[in-house]
Formats: C-alpha cells, structure tokens, sequence
C-alpha cells in the first residue's frame, strides 16, 4: 500500500514539475516572429530585396521593421545615405530605377547596367535582444559594387532599437578585449594595427556564439582588405555587458 502511494505521488509531481515546465516554456516565447518576405515593385529590373518581417504584436513589430525599412532605403539611396529621403522600401526600388533610366538616357554610350540587392536575416533572438543584419550590395556602373553590412539590435519587449552605448555598460573594458581580438583578427592580412587608435565598429551583433563586431570595407582598411568581421565568445566580455 505504502509503495502504491510513493509510485502515486512521485507521479504527480512529475505532472507538476512537467506542467511548470510547459507554462515557463510559454512565458519565454520568443516575440515577436518573423517571416521572410520578397519587396519589388511592377517596374522594377534592377534591385532585389528579401528581408525578416517582424509580425506579432503591432506595437512592437512596427518599430522593428520601420528601423529595417529606413536601413534598406539608406543602402539603395545614390549619394549620402544620410539624404534618403524615401519612406518605403519600393518608394527606394522605384527611385533607383528612375536614377538609372535617367542616368542612361543622358549617358547612353558610357552606361552599364546597375545593380543592387539586400538580403536581410535574424542573427540572434533571445528575451533580451534580437539581432539583425542587413547586407546590401550595390553597383551604380563603376568598376566594382559596394558590399555594406549593417546590424540592428533590438529589445524584444518593445520592438525599439538598442544603440551600441546602451548595452556595453563598460565601454573601455570591452574596448580592451575587442581591441585583441581585431589584432588577431587582421594579422594575416598585414592591417597595420594601431591599439593606441582603436574605436570600436558601428556595427556590433550578437549570434548563438557570442559578439560579433564588424568593420565595412574602407572603415579601417584599404578596399582590398574587404570586410573585417570576428566574433568574442560571450563569457570573454559578459561582465562588460548591460544584460
């Protein structure tokens, strides 16, 4: 009798401990989703575009996807991102094919053929921060396109974008470990490596592996040095980190 009851409470435990573990499971739901969608417009021959769509809570998903949106139009802008002054994503397709046609019109023996495409992916997501990146290569006829790589972080919980200041909470501590890490990273590459110089890159990420930090061509290399890129496992620079 004494065995039939132990075997009855040791299963009911196990429903509790399992019914706990589901209602946790639930409360730590990754949010928002995100779909990958295909922007083009009726005219367009020249841009392709795929991104991660945030959908869910409106609130939230419409601030993570107006900040991938504003990226996109800056990417595929012709002169300074800063002057974009579209709204839409297929407000910067339609323009860019405009730019070119007019391009061609007045340059018809000296124009060739322009291209642009942005492919954007969920690096990370987690409860505390989701990662994007937004690659985009363009080339307006010169002798070679432009690869640029942009990361945004967000806070999950109010789909608002997290700038680097906010999350490294000691900046010159994370400085210093970053700092030898781009020393190995460039070595083979002969980079001449200044510490005395170091700045930290725009673009700072997070995936299942750690930080990634990422310098564009030209940010601190000549163009034949391409994209400098390397990851910190976290454990190296959490104690620096503001979550």
């Amino acid at each position: 009798m004494k065995v039939k009851n132990l075997r009855m409470l040791y299963r009911k435990i196990l429903l509790c401990i399992g019914l706990l573990s589901f209602i946790y499971s639930c409360n730590e739901d990754l949010k928002p989703s995100f779909s990958d969608i295909n922007i083009t417009t009726s005219n367009n021959k020249l841009v392709e575009v795929n991104l991660p769509k945030a959908i869910g809570d409106d609130s939230i998903s419409s601030k993570i996807n107006s900040e991938i949106n504003k990226t996109v139009a800056a990417a595929l802008q012709i002169g300074e991102q800063d002057s974009a002054t579209t709204k839409t994503v297929e407000e910067s397709i339609t323009l860019f094919n405009e730019e070119y046609n007019a391009f061609n019109t007045d340059f018809p023996d000296v124009s060739l053929p322009w291209e642009a495409q942005v492919d954007g992916e969920v690096m990370f997501q987690s409860v505390r921060v989701i990662s994007v990146s937004i690659t985009s290569y363009v080339n307006t006829g010169g002798a070679h396109g432009i690869t640029t790589i942009s990361f945004l972080n967000f806070d999950p919980s109010t789909g608002k974008r997290i700038q680097n200041n906010e999350w490294i909470q000691n900046k010159e501590g994370f400085k210093s470990i970053a700092a030898s890490y781009l020393e190995e990273a460039v070595k083979e590459d002969g980079v001449l490596f200044e510490s005395d110089n170091f700045q930290l890159p725009n673009n700072i990420g997070f995936n299942e592996s750690g930080v990634i930090l990422l310098y564009n061509t030209y940010e601190i290399a000549p163009y034949s040095t391409g994209i400098i890129e390397f990851t910190i496992p976290i454990e190296k620079v959490q104690a620096f980190l503001a979550f």
